[in-house]
């Protein structure tokens, strides 16, 4: 017997399911999408045309439209232009680093060229009625016009000015529009080049634009196809001048305000922000996300910020690039290098879009604390500026104008009368801060602050009218966190004071050496890196061979242990600038002199005793300035350095400069 069922409809042929698709049609038809991503999004929705919706892969392909779909293929923010304003919102909310406030109203004034520069064309024909016509016609559009009447006047005007586009006829004497392509093309290869002819065929337009033409036109010309060909032409040039945007990587300790003046960049432009965090990122599908063959893929976190805030030209900040990851999930460090590549940014792959998007119209803004821990290729893609560490006058000025206002307003104790005196809000900075940003120093009046709002309270809301001044400072924040000890402490016997530079900025060493019985062994504590512990033996070496240079017995090493120690053995220490510190700790224990405390040294020593540059010399000469040094050597290689710095870095600390070890024995040893 034959047996019979009853058809049932699926669920995919419901009439929901039917108006859902049709109003994903609708959003692909309107989407106006690349031609390829539209390829992909009709090639996708095919295919959920004819699944059951019941199964996995129909909400993974839905899941993957909709995201295509919510992408910004178009969407961009117009920058505003205005150098004027720009520099004042970045001068109102930052004082100081005047390097990078120019450098962003540079990149201002190169985009307004580029948006208002005039447009220069050639016209070249041999028929002068119809060189004459198209000449007028361009000039009326504001267009600056030149013309010739063959290749040879059209080359011989290239030689002398620059052109952004030629129109030139097929068939002209002496040298015809092919010709004209071909020489324009080696001569100035940026220039786009429009061929026009009567005798339009479809092989002689392929054979134009196979050899580089940007466009065709039939004669007789028509002039509003002309003016819309220009037009395009010169919309296109613009947008890509536009698009482009610099790689920035801003470089510095914590607290200089690298975050926030990216934040006023993006305000200045009137552009959109996002961060993201890149410390301790490994996996490096977090940035360009997973395959969709992966059960539960997503799109990487540059295409989702990207999606969410809808424009293609947002102010994109990828904070901390230096504490980056790698392990067995891949290295993070290799898709930045495409990122923040203008050359290959602009066909950014997401595993999961899997279509090429164009990532060169947004302005990504890297920080880091120490640009050296960067892959040497991912450093060769950023222009890097640095963020120096502030002096004590910045810091009392930045406090003034900025961080206590905002800590009065944050506490309710605008209207309160409270003020703060100078003296005080330099004991805060001098006592209670040892850094090179601002970040304690903002936290340490906030401190004030809340204790000031309790005393408030206290006094049963009676208005009262309170300064600030060092006694007030003292008693509400305690007993002084921060001594000048370098400065006031005692002139040891092989103890030297050394300047450091570290990501967190300049700091002060202490290098101790001293000797007992034992058997030539060199022992070095203190954490010491391998660079280090070469400088400690690089510095031996030079005494024990210049022994009788420094009136030392020829065998003080023979019977002998020297040790030598660097304290805070807990943190780990490395680099080439303690060389000079670790020599003068030496010489003062082999000399039986001690060592000035406030003198500082910087620099490495080659075995001849010739003093090498180093790094960080403005970070390291504050660092002195906090400690309370009163000399601070160096290279005689860093004078530069030391001439470009501004007075009050210099200010209150002696800097002296030196090539060679004997010349500082006088001035370091007692």
């Amino acid at each position: 017997m034959a047996l019979f069922r009853k058809s049932v409809p699926t669920e995919s042929s419901s009439p929901a399911v039917t108006e859902d698709l049709a109003e994903l049609r609708a959003a692909i038809d309107k989407a106006h999408l690349p031609e390829q991503a539209r390829t992909v999004a009709d090639r996708e929705f095919e295919r959920l045309e004819k699944m059951d919706v019941s199964i996995p892969e129909y909400a993974i392909g839905l899941n993957y439209l909709d995201f295509l779909l919510a992408l910004p293929w178009h969407a961009f923010t117009e920058d505003n232009l205005d150098l004027h304003r720009a520099e004042d919102i970045m001068e109102t909310q930052h004082y100081g680093i005047r390097h990078v406030k120019e450098r962003m109203l540079e990149y201002l004034a190169v985009r307004t060229l580029c948006s208002t520069g005039e447009y220069h064309i050639l016209v070249v024909d041999d028929e002068e009625i119809a060189r004459t016509n198209m000449q007028y016609v361009l000039q009326k559009e504001g267009y600056l016009v030149r013309a010739a009447a063959n290749g040879l006047e059209a080359l011989a005007e290239m030689k002398q000015r620059e052109f952004d586009l030629i129109l030139t006829d097929l068939k002209m004497e002496k040298m015809d529009g092919i010709q004209l392509l071909e020489s324009a093309k080696h001569i100035a290869p940026h220039t786009q080049v429009v061929l026009i002819t009567g005798f339009a065929t479809v092989s002689s337009a392929v054979a134009a634009l196979k050899k580089g033409a940007a466009h065709y036109l039939p004669k007789p010309i028509d002039l509003e196809e002309l003016r819309s060909t220009v037009r395009q032409l010169h919309e296109k040039k613009r947008y890509m001048q536009m698009t482009r945007s610099p790689i920035l990587c801003f470089s510095g300790p914590p607290g200089t305000g690298k975050t926030s003046i990216g934040r006023s960049i993006a305000e200045a432009l009137e552009r959109k922000f996002v961060r993201i965090s890149l410390a301790a990122l490994r996996d490096e599908a977090d940035l360009r996300g997973h395959r969709r063959t992966y059960v539960g893929a997503m799109p990487g976190r540059i295409l989702n910020e990207i999606k969410r805030l809808g424009v293609r030209n947002p102010i994109f900040m990828l904070d901390e690039i230096d504490k980056i990851g790698q392990d067995f999930r891949g290295d993070p460090a290799s898709v930045l290098l495409e990122i923040l590549d203008p050359e290959q940014n602009s066909h950014f792959i997401d595993h999961y879009l899997d279509l090429p998007f164009d990532l060169s119209s947004v302005m990504f803004i890297a920080t880091a604390n120490v640009v050296e821990r960067l892959p040497a290729p991912l450093l060769d893609r950023l222009e890097v500026i640095p963020f120096p560490g502030y002096t004590e006058k910045e810091k009392k000025n930045i406090a003034r104008k900025y961080l206590i206002p905002r800590q009065l307003r944050e506490h309710g104790l605008s209207h309160a009368g409270i003020g703060f005196s100078d003296e005080a809000v330099v004991k805060i900075i001098r006592d209670y801060t040892l850094e090179a940003g601002l970040r304690n120093l903002e936290r340490q009046i906030a401190t004030v602050c809340r204790k000031l709002a309790r005393l408030l309270l206290q006094s049963e809301g009676q208005a009262q009218q309170l300064n600030v001044d060092e006694d007030m400072a003292e008693k509400l924040l305690g007993v002084p966190r921060f001594t000048h000890e370098i400065a006031a402490g005692k002139d040891r016997l092989g103890v030297t004071t050394g300047l450091v530079w570290t990501e967190f900025g300049g700091e002060i060493i202490a290098v101790e050496a001293t000797m007992m019985k034992g058997s030539q062994q060199l022992i070095l504590t203190g954490s010491l890196g391998n660079v280090l512990q070469e400088s400690a033996q690089t510095a031996l070496s030079y005494i024990r061979s210049n022994a009788s240079r420094f009136a030392l017995d020829a065998g003080f090493f023979d019977d002998r242990d020297i040790h030598i120690h660097i304290p805070a053995g807990a943190i780990p220490k490395d680099g080439p600038s303690a060389g000079l510190t670790i020599t003068l700790a030496l010489l003062s224990l082999l000399t039986n002199r001690p060592a000035r405390r406030a003198v500082a040294l910087s620099g490495e020593i080659t075995l001849s005793g010739n003093i090498l540059p180093v790094s960080g010399i403005r970070e390291k000469i504050l660092a002195a300035q906090r400690a309370g040094v009163k000399t601070a050597v160096f290279p005689l290689r860093n004078k530069v350095d030391v001439d470009n710095l501004e007075e009050d870095v210099k200010q209150d600390v002696k800097v002296v400069l030196a090539d060679e070890v004997p010349q500082l024995l006088d001035l370091v040893l007692v």
